[in-house]
C-alpha cells in the first residue's frame, strides 16, 4: 500500500468522523426545537406550570441546551447513551433489545437484494438495446417512481388480505422454524427490496456500460476475447469502485424505507422504537436512533469510498 492511498484512506476516515459530528449537531438541535417535551407528554395538557416545571428539572430539561448537547455527546463518545425520558429505562437498553431484529431485517433484505440487482445489472449491461436490458430497466424505472409505503399497503391488501398467503403483521420474536421465518420476512424485505434492487440495478448497469465503452475494452475486443470474459476479467474488476459504490447508496436508502417498513408491519425493530419515541417526545432514545441510522449511511458510504480508493489500479500503481 503506497503513500497516495494512505493519505487518501485517512482524509476519508477523517471526513467521515467531521461528518459524524456535524450530524450530532444537526439531530440534536432538531429535536430541541420540537413542539413539546417528555413532561408535557407525561403529565398531558391539564398539568400545572408547577408541575411541569418539577418534571423538567427532574429529567434535566432545564438545562440549556447547550449544555445537554455537550453532556449527550460525551455520553455518545463513552457508550453511555442517556435514560430513557418515559420510561426511565437504559437508552442502550431499549435499542438493544430492538436493534438485532433490524439488522436481522436489513441482512435478509441484502442477501436477497444484492446477488439479484448485480446479476441483472451486469446482464443487462452486456446485452445492452436488446430486449432483456429494455425490460430491465422499464421495469426498474417503474418501480423506482412506486414508494414504500404504497409497495407495503399493496403487499398487505394482496397477500393478507385478498390471498391470505402471509400475516399482515411481523413479529421476529415468534420464529421458531424455517418457514415461520419466511411468513415473517416475506412482506418487509419484498417491500424493502423493490426500490433497492431498481437502483443498484440502474447504477451497476451504468458502471459497467461506462468500463465496457472504455478504450482498453476495444483493445480487448480485438484480441478476440469472449464477452464473458471481457466482462468478467477486465470490466468487472475496474467497476469494483462504482459497483461497491452503488451497492453502499442502495443499502443506505434501506435505512430509510425500513422506518415505514417497520410502521406499517408493526415490526418491532429500532425504527418502530423510533417512531415511538417520536410520538411521546422521548428526545434521548430518538436522539439516539437517529444518530445510529446516520452511523449506519457514513460506514456504508465510507466502506464504499475505501473500497473504491483501493481498487483503483492507477492508485495502487504509483
Amino acid at each position: 500500500m503506497n503513500l497516495v492511498i494512505v493519505k487518501l484512506l485517512a482524509q476519508r476516515l477523517a471526513l467521515a468522523l467531521v461528518s459524524l459530528l456535524a450530524v450530532s449537531l444537526i439531530v440534536f438541535s432538531i429535536t430541541a426545537v420540537l413542539p413539546g417535551d417528555a413532561a408535557q407528554e407525561q403529565l398531558g395538557q391539564d398539568a400545572t406550570p408547577e408541575a411541569l416545571s418539577a418534571l423538567r428539572a427532574q429529567m434535566g430539561l432545564d438545562v440549556p441546551a447547550p449544555t445537554r448537547y455537550l453532556r449527550w455527546l460525551g455520553g455518545i463518545v463513552h457508550g453511555d447513551l442517556g435514560v430513557s425520558a418515559t420510561t426511565q429505562l437504559p437508552v442502550t437498553e431499549l435499542i438493544g433489545s430492538r436493534l438485532p431484529n433490524s439488522l436481522l431485517l436489513a441482512a435478509a433484505t441484502a442477501l436477497f437484494s444484492v446477488p439479484l440487482a448485480l446479476a441483472l445489472g451486469i446482464a443487462s449491461a452486456m446485452w445492452r438495446g436488446s430486449w432483456f436490458d429494455r425490460l430491465v430497466s422499464g421495469g426498474a424505472v417503474a418501480v423506482v417512481s412506486v414508494p414504500e409505503f404504497l409497495v407495503a399497503t399493496l403487499a398487505v391488501l394482496v397477500f393478507a388480505v385478498k390471498l391470505r398467503w402471509l400475516p399482515a403483521l411481523s413479529y421476529a420474536s415468534d420464529i421458531e422454524s424455517l418457514g415461520q421465518m419466511l411468513r415473517a420476512f416475506a412482506m418487509p424485505v419484498l417491500s424493502l427490496c423493490c426500490v433497492i434492487i431498481a437502483l443498484m440495478l440502474r447504477m451497476t448497469r451504468a458502471a459497467v456500460i461506462d468500463q465496457l465503452d472504455a478504450p482498453y475494452i476495444e483493445m480487448v475486443r480485438l484480441k478476440g476475447a469472449a464477452a464473458m470474459r471481457i466482462v468478467l476479467g477486465h470490466a468487472l474488476p475496474n467497476a469494483v469502485g462504482p459497483i461497491a459504490n452503488a451497492i453502499a447508496l442502495s443499502l443506505s436508502y434501506l435505512l430509510g424505507g425500513v422506518i415505514i417498513v417497520e410502521t406499517i408491519f408493526n415490526y418491532p425493530g429500532i425504527a418502530k422504537l423510533m417512531v415511538d419515541g417520536v410520538s411521546q417526545r422521548d428526545m434521548p432514545l430518538v436522539q439516539s436512533c437517529a444518530m445510529i441510522f446516520c452511523i449506519g449511511y457514513l460506514v456504508l458510504v465510507t466502506v464504499a469510498d475505501v473500497c473504491g480508493i483501493l481498487a483503483n489500479p492507477r492508485l495502487r500503481h504509483r
